[in-house]
């Protein structure tokens, strides 16, 4: 009698948190792309739509782009330029720091914040309509308390 061994058993994937988490994630981030294509803004669905995301009010030094979003400089450079060429920001001088640049929102890109705004909000609606407003609220406060933990 000759014995095999099942070397390619592999344990059963489990269903988690992590992975409901990851796929809404990606399907919030499907229709809020769709949604913000059919207003115009179709390259806020590319990476450099993350840099009009983490602009504030004043705009945002160029040199602190990179750590923010978790990218290189030279990525930075090529978004920043990408936006700048589209007038979706511009670059202005940084009056603390005599070699720096500021990263701010031209109208155009404003128009794509308050654009994005709406979205969220519609999003957020369908979501309170499938779901119940109170267990919306819920969920939110949450995501919150776990985030707070990172």
């Amino acid at each position: 009698m000759v014995k095999t061994l099942d070397d390619n058993a592999m344990p059963p994937l489990i269903d988690h948190v992590g992975w409901r988490l990851w796929r809404l994630a990606r399907q919030w981030k499907t229709e809020f792309d769709t949604a913000m294509a059919a207003r115009g803004h179709g390259w806020m669905a590319e990476a450099r739509g993350a840099v009009v995301g983490h602009l504030r009010p004043g705009g945002m030094s160029q040199s602190a782009l990179p750590s923010a979003m978790g990218i290189s400089k030279q990525a930075v450079q090529q978004l920043v330029d990408e936006l700048v060429a589209e007038g979706i920001v511009e670059r202005i001088p940084d009056p603390t720091d005599g070699r720096g640049r500021i990263v701010r929102l031209l109208p155009r890109g404003k128009q794509a914040i308050a654009d994005g705004n709406e979205v969220k909000l519609e999003i957020e609606a369908r979501y309170a309509d499938r779901i119940g407003a109170g267990r919306l609220a819920a969920l939110n406060a949450a995501l919150d308390v776990l985030a707070e933990g990172t």
